[in-house]
């Protein structure tokens, strides 16, 4: 097995990830079966620097909150702020702390320097303002989106003023209750001001349609562009706050499939601009439906790869990464007669593989799936291996 497998592991390169494909994706995915793994973020990065210098890549897009990534995108594109403050403000997730983001927000604002803003790199968030233990106020989406349309449309067309939204708001500390999480009870998304600030999420959004040929004349095409990013994610939060204070036991899939769809809507948008790289979890970028047990019950829903896939085609790419131990979390050896059993095997720390051509090299054998001792880490299924573009393995992944 290992003497058929060997031609199949390359490096893990722009020139050789670019072969895999048929046309140069608008969005290309690399996957992680993990977070918070230092050697992870290196090979991120050290790709998406190849694939800016060699082809044309000007964007990426990590699992991180979508407004707060707003933040880095000033500093990478015009300097806003200090590097210290911008990987403290600009990451959900604690993803600030990790080394290997701060490395990227340095060497884009280096990149750009000096750059004219056509030729400038650009950062963005694409998750919703979620956290595992709850959702954000969408008092910061809604609020932005009205400034914008005060400054710039028919203010007469407004469907209310400034000081209404913040009188439905109320106090942001009930919106992230995290015992609604839980809880459905202690959800205010049902509440009648709730119910009112979706209708008027959606009035000020229609507008923002509504109003573009005006919009775009007055203001920039970035103001534009930001000004749908906070409808989309005010329309989102306040969906996904209305689905918590349901009851049902069909409550946390949907929620589960609602962040995707967010995830996606947000995708679309950062697909417009230009080739991306997008960097998130397996489980938010795979073509096949995503599982996971909540409470003893079984989970599944669509990630916004699938959605994404679905529309885009060929320009939509995903590499999923696998890796052979994390021994320091007690993943040790992948077992021979498994997909990473098999490629474990191979000599090279790092690679990416054709899945078409390791299909072909495992033809004789039907892998077993792996099981991880560790409930962080998710090992590659053998039965969608071929759902893949690409699999980027590497084998042992050291203490941080």
């Amino acid at each position: 097995m290992i003497a058929a497998t060997k031609d199949i592991a390359h490096p893990v390169e722009a020139a050789t990830v670019m072969r895999l494909f048929p046309t140069r994706p608008r969005l290309l995915a690399l996957g992680e079966p993990t977070h918070g793994e230092d050697v992870l973020l290196d090979v991120r990065n050290e790709l998406f620097r190849q694939l800016v210098e060699q082809e044309g890549y000007r964007t990426i897009a990590i699992e991180s909150d979508c407004l707060m990534g707003l933040v880095v995108d000033d500093y990478v594109t015009s300097g806003t702020g200090t590097l210290d403050e911008v990987v403290e403000r600009g990451f959900s997730h604690q993803w600030g702390a990790f080394p290997g983001n701060r490395e990227l927000v340095r060497w884009m604002r280096a990149y750009n320097d000096g750059r004219p803003a056509s030729e400038r790199l650009r950062f963005a968030g694409f998750d919703g303002p979620l956290e595992i233990t709850g959702a954000a106020s969408p008092r910061q989406a809604l609020t932005a989106l009205h400034t914008y349309l005060t400054a710039w449309a028919d203010v007469d067309l407004l469907p209310c003023a400034a000081d209404t939204l913040d009188r439905l708001l109320g106090a942001d500390d009930r919106w992230a209750n995290p015992a609604a999480m839980l809880d459905p009870s202690r959800s205010v998304g049902r509440t009648p001001e709730a119910q009112q600030l979706r209708l008027l999420a959606d009035d000020l959004v229609t507008l923002l349609d509504a109003q573009i040929p005006q919009l775009l004349a007055a203001s920039s095409p970035d103001d534009w562009a930001r000004a749908r990013l906070y409808g989309r994610t005010a329309t989102g939060l306040l969906r996904y706050h209305f689905w918590m204070a349901d009851p049902s036991s069909g409550r946390m899939a949907r929620l589960l499939a609602l962040r995707d769809s967010m995830m996606a809507a947000n995708l679309f948008a950062i697909a417009e601009r230009g080739p991306a790289l997008v960097a998130a979890h397996n489980g938010h970028l795979q073509r096949n439906k995503s599982t996971t047990r909540m409470g003893g019950l079984p989970l599944q829903w669509w990630s916004a790869g699938a959605i994404v896939s679905a529309h885009l085609g060929d320009g939509y790419a995903f590499l999923a990464t696998a890796l052979g131990t994390i021994r320091h979390h007690g993943v040790d050896a992948p077992p021979p007669d498994t997909v990473e059993g098999v490629l474990y095997a191979l000599p090279e720390d790092r690679y990416v593989v054709d899945p078409r051509r390791l299909a072909t090299a495992l033809a004789t054998m039907t892998p077993a799936a792996r099981v991880s001792p560790w409930f962080g880490y998710s090992p590659l299924d053998p039965a969608h291996v071929a759902d893949t573009d690409g699999i980027v393995f590497v084998k042992d992944v050291p203490a941080g």
